[in-house]
Formats: structure tokens, C-alpha cells, sequence
């Protein structure tokens, strides 16, 4: 697993210290959707979330008592409509951006169901790399050398 913070946007002031100067991390679950030809998911960030946008790889917030697995089923079911099926944990990145301190769970899937409906407004494309979608969020940057790797 990686356990390297990734610093985005090191010019803006970060958000949420504590008095002792440390933040709490933000657990976040995070879908790779793999087509059987390789493509990939990626999605917009919708207007009104910081970042908005950007395009990222779906998912959110873990939730107290939520498993990495429960997290990524609600997450994709609220996001963008569709209930996956098994979860591959697959690699983490520690990502300080200016808003939240965040360690992403990343986790391959390869099967779904149910058709795809964009919940937040957001924007949804299949990709294949190099990707064609611009900006991409800080947090993925690392999916994209994974999978090229």
C-alpha cells in the first residue's frame, strides 16, 4: 500500500487543524470501475462541491460502523445509481488538499448492475489512457500511474 502523503495545492491555507497542528484524516472509499476492455470510470466533481469539475473516480465518505465495501455500495448507489458487485481493495493514498486531510481506499471492481444515472449532476466517462478528460483531481493522479503501470 502506498503510505506517501500526496500534497495538493500546497499554496492554500489547509482548513480543520487542530491546536496541535495535526488534522484528522478523512476515510474515503473510492470505486475503480474496470469495463472488460480495460476502460475506466471517471466522473466530474458537481458544481457546489469543492474541486468542482474535476474529474475523479466515484465514491465518499466511510461512515462510522460502515465497512470499506458497505461505504463503496451506498457511495455509488447514491452517486451515480448503479449496485456493484464484489469489492477488490486495491492500493491507499494519503492526500493533504487544502479542505481535508484524506486517505483514499481504493478498490478495483468488475461488476455491476442497474443503469448508470448521474445523481449529483455530474458527468460520467469512460476513459482509456492517456485520459481525455481534463482537469483531473489531485487524489487520481496516482490511479493513472498505477493503471499505466
Amino acid at each position: 500500500m502506498t503510505t506517501n502523503t500526496l500534497q495538493a495545492d500546497t499554496h492554500i491555507p489547509r482548513q480543520g487543524m487542530a491546536d496541535d497542528g495535526t488534522r484528522k484524516i478523512v476515510e474515503v472509499a473510492v470505486g475503480i470501475l474496470i469495463q472488460a476492455d480495460g476502460s475506466f470510470l471517471m466522473t466530474s466533481r458537481p458544481q457546489g462541491k469543492v474541486y468542482a469539475g474535476y474529474w475523479e473516480f466515484p465514491g465518499g465518505k466511510i461512515e462510522r460502523g460502515e465497512t470499506l465495501a458497505d461505504a463503496l455500495r451506498r457511495e455509488l448507489v447514491e452517486e451515480i445509481g448503479i449496485t456493484i458487485g464484489a469489492v477488490h481493495p486495491w492500493k491507499e493514498q494519503v492526500v493533504d488538499y487544502p479542505h481535508a486531510l484524506v486517505r483514499l481506499h481504493f478498490c478495483k471492481v468488475h461488476a455491476w448492475s442497474g443503469a448508470f444515472e448521474m445523481r449529483e449532476g455530474q458527468e460520467m466517462r469512460w476513459q482509456t489512457l492517456p485520459c481525455d478528460v481534463s482537469p483531473i483531481l489531485p487524489g487520481a493522479l496516482p490511479v493513472l500511474e498505477w493503471l499505466a503501470g
